[in-house]
């Protein structure tokens, strides 16, 4: 009994603390401001950036999106850079370049651990933008969604914008469980950046002036790691310009993208992310993850004791409730801005598959190597 009683009030502080760091997401969340565009002329040069691998299936929606923005075509640069793709991607590029679309054929003979990044370094080291944008391959976007990042810019004098990204058109109950967790991922992110703590962006849908990536040393010292050309380029941006980190609240600049289709699929995409964290320079945000993911290992542990000795499952009930109450109160917010409250539902299923996720990528994410784009990366 004197067991349970201190693993009570040990669990209670976790979750209390838990509880303030939500609360925290949710303020940061509303200190961003809803952005209305002016009608102001655009006067920046933009560089859109696009790596693709593989990428035939969709790649063509992508680029007739892009072609289709209503920002100046002379202002308006597009690149897609063709990373050793094995089908007919760079083919479809091609198909476009009288509409001004480039390609760049990466051609690399060495194996490298990090070709997204070698290949938008490529791009950045031939544009003629002053404002870079990333986007995929696979992604969709209005055609508003251009000159609404370029006038926030304008309007914000920021050094890096991140911009909203969400999964769409989903074809079953695991896309839709995932579209509500991305959300909350999103949401997270912002609301860091509404606290003037920037943490967490998405590549996808991520802008940042040309000058200030050679400031930062670009991609160096972080170009032997797989993934990361939007989160830990963010982290040495936000250091040398904490106050010039912008995130785009705004509907007409969210970016679309599909959910993964399978279990396997997801965890390689996730470990993929995760990875990311064994080079965080920021104390606070390495604090910040370890701490989530001991409160996720604690309702786990409490809910396998509570098997043997059943008064750990009220310990265990207590904390799933706490947490899907304060997740759901910041996810109202969110949800309501991507339009997408319905996925509100899903919420007491989500609150318990996300902590084994949660506990699972904590380790995996950290150790190993893993599957992206069929190559082995780590």
């Amino acid at each position: 009994m004197e067991f349970l009683s201190l693993t009570s009030l040990l669990s209670a502080a976790l979750t209390l603390v838990y509880g303030f760091l939500v609360f925290t997401f949710i303020r940061g969340w509303h200190k961003l401001i809803n952005f209305s565009p002016s009608k102001s002329v655009p006067e920046t040069r933009v560089s859109i950036i696009v790596a693709a691998r593989d990428e035939e299936l969709n790649i063509t929606r992508t680029i007739e999106d892009l072609v289709a923005q209503n920002y100046p075509k002379h202002l308006t640069e597009i690149i897609f850079i063709d990373d050793h793709s094995t089908d007919r991607t760079a083919e479809i590029v091609l198909s476009y370049a009288n509409q001004g679309v480039k390609l760049i054929r990466l051609n690399e003979d060495l194996a490298l651990n990090s070709y997204k990044k070698k290949a938008i370094q490529t791009a950045i080291g031939t544009c003629s933008g002053d404002l870079i944008i990333t986007t995929d391959a696979d992604c969709r976007m209005g055609n508003q969604w251009l000159s609404t990042i370029v006038n926030y810019y304008e309007k914000g004098d920021y050094k890096m914008i991140s911009s909203p990204v969400a999964y769409f058109e989903e074809k079953s109950f695991f896309e839709r469980l995932q579209s509500l967790e991305f959300l909350y991922l999103i949401g997270l992110g912002a609301s860091t950046i509404g606290n003037r703590q920037p943490s967490t962006c998405n590549g996808a849908n991520l802008a940042y002036e040309k000058k200030t990536f050679y400031e930062v040393g670009g991609f160096q010292g972080i170009d032997d790691l797989a993934s990361g050309d939007d989160e830990l380029l963010l982290h040495k941006i936000a250091a040398k310009y904490p106050d010039k980190i912008g995130f785009l609240k705004n509907g007409a600049a969210i970016v679309y993208t599909h959910a993964k289709e399978n279990l396997q699929s997801f965890l390689q995409q996730r470990k993929r992310w995760a990875s990311k964290s064994t080079r965080y320079k920021n104390k606070a945000i390495i604090v910040l993850g370890v701490f989530v993911w001991v409160f996720n290992v604690s309702i786990l542990a409490n809910f396998i004791a509570g098997l043997f000795f059943p008064g750990f499952l009220m310990v265990t009930f207590y904390q799933l409730l706490v947490k899907m109450i304060l997740e759901s109160l910041f996810l109202w917010d969110v949800t309501g801005f991507a339009k997408r409250r319905s996925l509100l539902i899903l919420i007491p299923v989500l609150t318990v598959l996300h902590i084994l996720y949660m506990v699972y990528i904590g380790i995996a994410g950290n150790s190993g190597k893993y599957n992206w784009k069929g190559r082995m990366v780590r």
